[in-house]
């Protein structure tokens, strides 16, 4: 038992849970894109190929991989891309949206709405009347189109096109464009979602489109069901966790974890929390198992406090300055390298830690990089953010 009583989860548990729960493992492989997401809550969106390259990794037939996402993001609708946690871009199962929008997106809805009518006003643009009408305007042309571009709804309502100077005389200073930051606000607030790009799955170009109807929830019982989808995925997980995954306060964490009576269990690093009756041992074997998984994956990005699966040594080479990691190697729930793709279309590797590799190590990661190669096919990935050794790998 750990202090107080509570059952102490050590490093090793924690790996299995994560195998299982987020379906790393070949014997838990997901049969959908909607189940992939369900059972990570939500797949980081920022970069469009990182949502592919996630569900990749834990599908069980990784050659519909492509054609599944798109179908559930774009045809089915079971899948949205949208402003969640931390105004980060995720893609979430369509029921979560009301959640998403009730426990996390009000706040920062509010602050963005705020500053763009703020940073209008101090350019000598037009006033929050005149942006209510351009607003309710494009809405009704994006209804009317279904998905759209920012360039075609400004067509369709020419005073998007308005542009003011941000931040004048300052080093930063720069023209802005009212469609530009206007669906960005909206998009935060939940009116309008990331709708499918302009290429292929790969492109950071995208049309806009109207965000699926749902509920105004009450944002603690919002925050409260959010709290316990993410521990069912992800348990257990620090209060320091939660809240940098949220971007609430601690006072909302706390609260939300109340809300679903959590219970807490005894971690290496300190007191950790899991929904209730979930102390126990997770039940299956754990059977070894690699992993491939791109950059921004929500399993590397999951948690605060990284040192139960990543060695600190690692995160030079694995993270770019602003904490964005790179595409990792797995074995057995750790991090232990990384990969890229080659302009040839390779996918090549390098392990940065061997403790507890061998020959099965290696032949199970390239078994995955055939895996990934198969589907990728002539593809070419080159993550938005760039890290030290997926550059020196891709060169």
């Amino acid at each position: 038992m750990g202090d107080g009583g509570r059952r102490h989860i050590g490093a090793a548990e924690r790996r299995h849970r994560l195998a299982l729960r987020q379906r790393l493992a070949v014997s838990a492989r997901a049969g959908s894109p909607e189940e992939v997401a369900g059972s990570l809550v939500a797949l980081h969106g920022t970069d469009p190929a990182a949502v592919h390259l996630a569900v990749g990794a834990r599908l069980a037939d990784a050659a519909k991989t492509v054609g599944e996402t798109e179908r559930a993001l774009y045809e089915d609708g079971t899948l949205v891309r949208m402003h969640g946690m931390r105004h980060t871009v995720f893609v979430f199962p369509t029921e979560l949206t009301a959640v998403v929008h009730a426990s996390t997106g009000r706040t920062v809805a509010a602050r963005e709405r705020a500053r763009l009518l703020k940073n209008m006003a101090e350019a000598g643009a037009p006033d929050a009347a005149w942006l209510a009408e351009v607003e309710e305007s494009a809405l009704a042309a994006l209804a009317r189109r279904g998905q759209a571009t920012a360039a075609e709804l400004a067509r369709d309502e020419p005073r998007l096109k308005e542009q003011y100077v941000y931040a004048a005389g300052k080093s930063y200073e720069g023209v802005h464009t009212v469609s530009t930051q206007l669906l960005r606000v909206l998009g935060v607030e939940g009116k309008v979602v990331r709708g499918r790009p302009l290429g292929s799955w790969t492109s950071g170009q995208f049309r806009w489109a109207p965000a699926p109807e749902h509920p105004e929830l009450d944002p603690g019982e919002a925050q409260a069901e959010l709290l316990r989808r993410r521990l069912a995925a992800c348990g257990p997980a620090t209060e320091d966790d939660l809240k940098w995954w949220t971007g609430w306060r601690v006072t909302e964490v706390r609260r939300a974890l109340t809300a679903i009576g959590a219970e807490a269990v005894a971690l290496d690093e300190g007191t950790g929390y899991v929904v209730a009756g979930d102390a126990g041992p997770v039940a299956g074997p754990a059977e070894p198992w690699a992993a491939l998984l791109p950059a921004l994956d929500p399993t590397a990005m999951g948690w605060q406090q990284r040192d139960w699966y990543l060695a600190p040594g690692l995160r030079p080479k694995l993270f770019d300055r602003s904490g964005n990691v790179g595409p990792t190697v797995w074995w057995n729930g750790r991090v232990i390298g990384g990969w890229a793709q080659r302009a040839d279309g390779e996918i090549v590797w390098r392990l940065l830690d061997r403790e507890g590799t061998g020959r099965d190590t290696e032949a199970a990661i390239g078994a995955e990089a055939e895996r990934l190669s198969s589907w990728v096919g002539t593809t070419r990935i080159t993550p938005r953010f760039r890290t030290p050794l997926e550059r020196e790998l891709s060169a």
